[in-house]
C-alpha cells in the first residue's frame, strides 16, 4: 500500500495543474490590479476563478492563467489587428470597415436624415439613400430590401411567405449556419414547414418539381457555408428551376454582388437574379465588405410583401448600419483589397517588416531598441472566411515569429492575432491593412 502510496505523489507532483496560481496571489499580481481597477472585487475574483477553471480543463497553460484573468478584466471592445490570414473573420466582427464607412457613421451618430427629407420638410422613408444605391449595384433587382442579417432575411421571408405552408429545399442544403444555429430550426420556427427533397449528395430539377404543390409557399436553395460535398454530386441550378410555379429563393450567403473572377465557384447576387431567381438574400458583412446586414433583393411584389410584413419592423436596420452599408456600397472595401492583394508587393511588405523587427527598429528609421526579435519570411495561404468560398485558398506571404510571442501579442494593445503552425507564429500579411505595418512592427518589438 505504501507503494501505491508514494506513486501516486508523484504522479500528483507531475500533474500540471498543480502548478496553477492560487486566487489570492492571482488576485494580488500587479498587472492583475491594474486590470481590475475600478472593478468589483467580486468581479475580478470571478476572471481569475475563470481563468483557473480553463487551466484545469488544460486549455490554457497554469502560466497564463494571469494573462487570462488580465484579458477577461478588459473593459470594452479591443482593437486588434487580423494577421490570422482569414480575410472575413467572424471571431474578429468579419468585414473591417472601410475609412469611408466609418466617416459616414460618425456622421450618422447625431442627428441625420436617416428618414427625413430636407428638401420638402417632411417624413421619408427611412434609408432611401442606401436602398437607391443598392439598386444601383444590383440593376437585376426590381426592389430591394435590408435587414439586420441574412438570417433575419430567411426569417422574414419564410414568416411572409410560407408561414403555415411547405418550403421546399434539398437535403444536401440543410446547413448549419454557425454557433450550432440549424437552418431546419430556423426556418421552422416561423411556423414553415420543410418539403425535403432529393439526396445528401445528389438533387436535381424533377426532384424539385414533384414535390411543388398547392402548399407550396416557395422553393428555397441555400450556398453551403464552411464545406464542399465533393465526387457524385449533382445539384439542380436556378435556370432550370425558374419554371416552377411558385418563387425561388436563394441565399447566396457571402454577400458577392457580382462575379469574382478569384472566386469563380462563389455565387453572386447579379448572375443568380439573371438565372431566375425571384429573390436573393445574402450577407452585408462577408465578402460585400460592409457591416452587418442582410440583403433582400428581387421581384418588386415579393419585396413589397417582405417590407410590409410586420416582422420587418423588429428586423429593420438602425442608422448607423445603413451609413456604413451606403458607404460601402460607393467604395472599394478592405476586404476587396484584400483579396486582390498582389504576392509580390505582400514578399515586399513582409521582407521590409523583418528587416525592422530583426533589427530592433519600430519605425523603420534607424531608431533601434538595442535588440530584435527573430523573424522569418515564409510563404502562408490564406482564406475568405465567413463561411465564403469554402476550400478556396489564396497565396500569401507571412512574418514567423517565436511561439511565444503568441500570448503577448494578443494582450498588446493593439492586440495582434496570427496562428501557430509548426511550433511557429505566422503573422499573414494577406488580411492585414498595409496602414497597420507600423504598429504591427511596434507591437512585436514590444513584447521582446
Amino acid at each position: 500500500m505504501a507503494v501505491i502510496r508514494n506513486a501516486s505523489k508523484v504522479a500528483m507532483a507531475g500533474d500540471p495543474r498543480r502548478r496553477i496560481p492560487r486566487t489570492d496571489s492571482v488576485l494580488a499580481d500587479p498587472r492583475v490590479v491594474v486590470a481590475a481597477e475600478g472593478a468589483d472585487r467580486a468581479v475580478a475574483k470571478a476572471a481569475v476563478v475563470a481563468a483557473q477553471e480553463r487551466a484545469r480543463e488544460g486549455r490554457i497553460a497554469p502560466e497564463e492563467v494571469v494573462a487570462a484573468a488580465v484579458s477577461a478584466l478588459a473593459v470594452g471592445p479591443r482593437r486588434v489587428i487580423n494577421a490570422t490570414g482569414v480575410l472575413v473573420h467572424t471571431n474578429l466582427g468579419r468585414a473591417p470597415l472601410s475609412p469611408a464607412a466609418v466617416e459616414a457613421m460618425e456622421a450618422a451618430a447625431g442627428c441625420t436624415d436617416v428618414e427625413f427629407d430636407l428638401v420638402a420638410g417632411e417624413r421619408a422613408r427611412r434609408g432611401r439613400t442606401v436602398m437607391a444605391a443598392l439598386a444601383a449595384a444590383v440593376p437585376e433587382a426590381q426592389d430591394v430590401h435590408v435587414v439586420n442579417n441574412n438570417a433575419a432575411a430567411l426569417v422574414l421571408a419564410a414568416t411572409a411567405l410560407a408561414a403555415g405552408r411547405e418550403i421546399v429545399i434539398s437535403r444536401g442544403e440543410m446547413v448549419e449556419i454557425g454557433d450550432g444555429f440549424r437552418l431546419p430550426d430556423l426556418l421552422e420556427s416561423t411556423g414553415a414547414r420543410l418539403r425535403e427533397v432529393g439526396t445528401t449528395n445528389r438533387t436535381n430539377a424533377r426532384d424539385y418539381a414533384d414535390a411543388v404543390g398547392d402548399d407550396t409557399g416557395f422553393v428555397l436553395k441555400v450556398h453551403p457555408s464552411n464545406f464542399r460535398v465533393e465526387g457524385f454530386t449533382a445539384a439542380a441550378s436556378v435556370a432550370e428551376l425558374r419554371a416552377l410555379p411558385v418563387p425561388v429563393v436563394v441565399d447566396v450567403g457571402s454577400g458577392l454582388l457580382g462575379p469574382e473572377p478569384l472566386l469563380p465557384e462563389e455565387p453572386d447576387v447579379r448572375t443568380v437574379l439573371r438565372s431566375g431567381a425571384a429573390l436573393v438574400t445574402a450577407s452585408g458583412d462577408k465578402l460585400l465588405g460592409g457591416p452587418q446586414a442582410g440583403l433582400i433583393l428581387g421581384r418588386a411584389d415579393l419585396v413589397h410583401r417582405l417590407r410590409r410584413h410586420p416582422l420587418a419592423r423588429a428586423l429593420r436596420v438602425d442608422k448607423l448600419t445603413l451609413a456604413a452599408l451606403e458607404a460601402t456600397l460607393r467604395s472599394e472595401p478592405p476586404v476587396r483589397l484584400a483579396l486582390h492583394a498582389d504576392i509580390e508587393d505582400l514578399e515586399h511588405r513582409a521582407r521590409r517588416l523583418a528587416d525592422r523587427l530583426t533589427r530592433g527598429s519600430p519605425d523603420g528609421h534607424g531608431d533601434l531598441r538595442g535588440g530584435g526579435v527573430e523573424c522569418g519570411v515564409v510563404s502562408s495561404v490564406s482564406v475568405v472566411g465567413g463561411g465564403g468560398a469554402p476550400g478556396r485558398e489564396l497565396a500569401s506571404v507571412a512574418l514567423a515569429l517565436p511561439v511565444r510571442l503568441a500570448l503577448p501579442l494578443r494582450l498588446g494593445e493593439p492586440a495582434v492575432v496570427g496562428r501557430v503552425v509548426g511550433g511557429r507564429l505566422l503573422l499573414d500579411l494577406r488580411s492585414v491593412p498595409p496602414h497597420q505595418d507600423d504598429e504591427l512592427a511596434r507591437a512585436a518589438l514590444a513584447c521582446t
